[in-house]
C-alpha cells in the first residue's frame, strides 16, 4: 500500500501501481473524464503511469494551464503521423507545443500553403479512428534499434547526443507511429478532437543552425472546444487590424530596411512618440530620485569576461577588433553603471543610488526570429540599477513593483502576472545567495498582496527575476518589465559601500526595466490600443484644417499659438477638399482635428473633431487652448498651475 496526498490535504491509502486516472475515478467520474494529466510530486505525467511510491498528487483537467499545452503536443504527434502517411519519405525531427499553438518540423519534403487541408483531413482520420497512446519506457540501446529500424535519423542523433547516464528513454505510440518524447499526452488520438486547425508552413533549420539541414515547419493551434478555436481566430483577425507594423505605416511612425535588420528608422513623427515616452519615464524615475546617466556602446573584452557576460552571451554579441584588441558592442547596460558606482567611495549613508539610462544595447537575434518592433537586433532600454544595502532589500523591490504598476496604469494596462524566474542550471554564484535573492523576491511580492507563477530555471545566470507579464485589450499576453536581484556582479567588480561599523560590505544590485525595451513597447502599446494614442502621449496632437484657402491665416495663427505652448500641432494648408483632409488625418490617427471655416475665422471658434468620435463640437478657440494645455501633461505627475 502507497499514501496518496491530495490537494486539500486529504489523504488516501491505495495499491502501489494505482495511477492518476484510476485515483481520479476514486474521487468522481466527472474528475476522470475531465483528467488531461496528473502531477506527482511536482512532475506532470500521464494519467496512465503507475504510482509506486508514497506521493502528493494533483489532477490536471481542460482548466489547468498546463492542460492546453498537453493537448497541443499531442496534436503535434498526430499532424507528424498524419504527414508520415501522406509523405513516406519525410523524415520527423521535433514537434513541441509553443504558445498559441504547436509546430513539428520535417526534412525532405516542402509543403506548400495549399497543403494544409489534405494534411489537416489525415489528422482528422487519425483522431476519428481514436488510437491509444502508449507510453513505454525502453532502454536507449532498444529504442536507437527501433528508430535505425525506421531510418530516422533525427531521432538517432537526439539519442546520440543525450548525456551517458541516460540509459533509458520513453517512446509514445500510436497506431504505427512511434515517437521519442518525454510527455505527457493524451490517452488517445480521439481526446484531441476537431478544435484543431494548421495555420501556415515556413522554413526552418535543424536545431536552429543556420550551418545545418533546412527543414519544414508546420504550425497548428488546437484548444479543447471549438467554441475556443473560432474565438482564436476571430482575436487573430482583430490582431492583424492592429498590427504595430501595419499601424506604424499609416501613421507615419517607422520602417525597416533590409541594409539594417533588426534596427529600426524612426520617422519623423515616430522619434517624436520614443521621444515622449523617454521623458514621460525620465519625469517619473526623476520623481523617485533616480540620477541619469550614460555610458559607452563598445567596451573592451576584459569587461565583458569580467562582468560574465563573455562566457555566457558571447553567441549573442556584436564583436569588433581595434587595434588587436577585442570589443563587443554592449548587449546590456549593467557592467556601465557598476563603473560608474564603483567611482569614489560610497558609504551606507549614500544608499540606496538609483543609477538610470536609457542605453541602446545590441544583441544577435537570428534573421528569422526578428519581427517588426516586438523583435530586433537594436533597442532601447530605460534600464536603471539600485545599489542597496540587504536592509534595504525588501522596501526597494517593493518601491520598483509600485513605480512599475503606477506607469503601466498610466498606459491603460491594469491586468497583470507575474512570473518568478529562478536558478538555470548554469549561472554564476553560490546557491546561499541564489537562496536569498529568490526568497527576498517572493517575500517583497507576498507582502504586497500580489501572487506570482514560479517560472523554474529561467533566471539570468547572474540572479533571479520577476518578468511582468500584460493582457492586451483583445486578451494577449505581453512580457515588459522585468525586475532582477543580484549580488553576483558586485562579487565580480568588487564593490562596495563603508557601513556603520566603519568597514566594507557588499551592496546587492537589482536590475530593473520597467518598459523592458522601448521600441518592443511602442509595438505592443501601438497594438493594445489599435494606434489611438493618448493625447499627451501623440506625435502630433491636434492638426488644424481650414475650410477654404481664406482661413489659412486663421489657422496658421492657431496652429502658432499651440505650438509656441508646446501643445504639437500642425497644420494643413492645400487646397484639398475638407472631407479628404480630415479623412486622411483620422487615418493617421490623430487624436484632435481642428476644422476653422468662414464662421469659426469670424468668431474666434474651432469646430473639434475627436477621434473615435462621431460627434463635432465648437467652442471658443481660448477655451479649446486651455483644455489642450492640460491634456498635454504626463499623467501621474504633478505640475504647478
Amino acid at each position: 500500500m502507497i499514501e496518496i496526498k491530495l490537494p486539500d490535504g486529504s489523504k488516501m491509502n491505495v495499491d502501489s501501481g494505482i495511477n492518476g486516472l484510476e485515483i481520479a475515478q476514486k474521487i468522481s467520474e466527472g474528475l476522470a473524464k475531465n483528467a488531461v494529466a496528473v502531477r506527482v510530486n511536482d512532475t506532470l505525467t500521464d494519467v496512465t503511469t503507475p504510482i509506486t511510491t508514497d506521493s502528493t498528487i494533483s489532477i490536471i483537467t481542460k482548466k489547468d494551464a498546463e492542460a492546453l499545452s498537453i493537448l497541443r503536443h499531442t496534436a503535434a504527434h498526430i499532424l507528424a503521423h498524419a504527414v508520415t502517411r501522406l509523405y513516406p519519405e519525410a523524415q520527423v525531427t521535433i514537434g513541441p507545443a509553443i504558445e498559441n499553438g504547436f509546430y513539428y518540423d520535417f526534412y525532405g519534403i516542402i509543403v506548400k500553403e495549399a497543403d494544409i487541408p489534405q494534411i489537416e483531413a489525415e489528422m482528422a482520420k487519425i483522431v476519428d479512428a481514436d488510437y491509444p497512446i502508449v507510453r513505454s519506457v525502453v532502454s536507449r540501446a532498444e529504442a536507437e534499434r527501433i528508430f535505425t529500424e525506421r531510418g530516422e535519423k533525427y531521432k538517432l542523433e537526439i539519442l546520440h547526443d543525450m548525456p551517458e547516464d541516460v540509459q533509458e528513454v520513453s517512446l509514445y505510440t500510436q497506431d504505427d507511429y512511434v515517437e521519442l518524447c518525454r510527455g505527457p499526452h493524451l490517452t488517445s488520438t480521439g481526446k484531441l478532437g476537431k478544435a484543431f486547425k494548421l495555420t501556415k508552413v515556413a522554413a526552418s533549420y535543424w536545431r536552429g543552425d543556420s550551418n545545418r539541414e533546412s527543414l519544414q515547419r508546420i504550425y497548428g493551434t488546437a484548444f479543447f472546444s471549438e467554441k475556443d478555436l473560432k474565438a482564436y481566430f476571430t482575436m487573430l483577425e482583430e490582431a492583424e487590424k492592429r498590427d504595430h507594423r501595419k499601424l506604424g505605416k499609416e501613421m507615419d511612425l517607422f520602417h525597416f530596411e533590409e541594409y539594417a535588420p533588426g534596427d529600426v528608422f524612426w520617422h519623423p513623427r515616430g522619434w517624436t512618440f520614443f521621444q515622449t515616452l523617454i521623458a514621460y519615464m525620465r519625469r517619473r524615475q526623476k520623481d523617485v530620485g533616480y540620477e541619469e546617466v550614460n555610458t559607452p556602446q563598445i567596451m573592451n573584452r576584459v569587461l565583458w569576461e569580467t562582468s560574465g557576460h563573455w562566457n555566457w552571451y558571447k553567441d549573442n554579441m556584436f564583436t569588433t577588433t581595434i587595434e588587436e584588441k577585442e570589443f563587443a558592442i554592449k548587449p546590456m547596460n549593467c557592467p556601465g553603471s557598476v563603473l560608474i558606482y564603483k567611482q569614489g567611495i560610497t558609504s551606507y549613508r549614500d544608499l540606496p543610488r538609483y543609477i538610470g539610462e536609457f542605453g541602446r544595447v545590441h544583441r544577435y537575434e537570428a534573421s528569422g526570429a526578428l519581427h517588426g518592433l516586438l523583435r530586433v537586433r537594436a533597442f532601447t532600454q530605460d534600464d536603471a540599477h539600485i545599489f542597496c544595502t540587504p536592509e534595504q532589500l525588501k522596501q526597494e523591490l517593493q518601491n520598483v513593483v509600485k513605480l512599475m504598476v503606477s506607469i503601466y496604469k498610466d498606459f491603460g494596462l491594469t491586468e497583470m502576472k507575474i512570473k518568478l524566474s529562478t536558478r538555470p542550471d548554469e549561472r554564476i554564484g553560490t546557491d546561499d545567495i541564489w537562496d536569498l535573492l529568490e526568497n527576498s523576491l517572493a517575500d517583497a511580492l507576498t507582502d504586497m498582496g500580489y501572487t506570482y507563477e514560479l517560472n523554474p530555471g529561467d533566471g539570468a545566470f547572474y540572479g533571479p527575476k520577476l518578468d511582468f507579464k500584460f493582457y492586451d485589450a483583445i486578451g494577449r499576453e505581453w512580457q515588459l518589465g522585468t525586475l532582477q536581484a543580484d549580488l553576483n556582479l558586485p562579487e565580480r567588480f568588487d564593490i562596495s559601500y563603508i557601513g556603520e561599523d566603519g568597514e566594507k560590505h557588499r551592496p546587492i544590485m537589482l536590475h530593473r526595466a520597467l518598459f523592458g525595451s522601448l521600441e518592443r513597447f511602442v509595438g505592443v502599446f501601438l497594438e493594445n490600443c489599435a494606434g489611438h494614442l493618448p493625447f499627451w502621449l501623440a506625435p502630433v496632437q491636434v492638426m488644424v484644417v481650414p475650410v477654404t484657402e481664406e482661413q489659412n491665416a486663421y489657422a496658421h495663427q492657431i496652429q502658432h499659438r499651440l505650438y509656441v505652448a508646446g501643445i504639437r500641432a500642425e497644420e494643413d494648408l492645400r487646397n484639398e477638399k475638407i472631407s479628404y483632409k480630415v479623412r486622411e488625418h483620422s487615418l493617421k490617427k490623430i487624436p484632435v482635428i481642428l476644422v476653422v471655416g468662414k464662421k469659426e475665422a469670424a468668431d474666434g471658434t474651432v469646430t473639434i473633431r475627436r477621434l473615435g468620435s462621431d460627434k463635432q463640437e465648437v467652442m471658443p478657440f481660448e477655451e479649446a487652448f486651455k483644455q489642450f494645455k492640460l491634456d498635454t501633461r504626463f499623467p501621474s505627475v504633478e505640475y504647478e498651475d
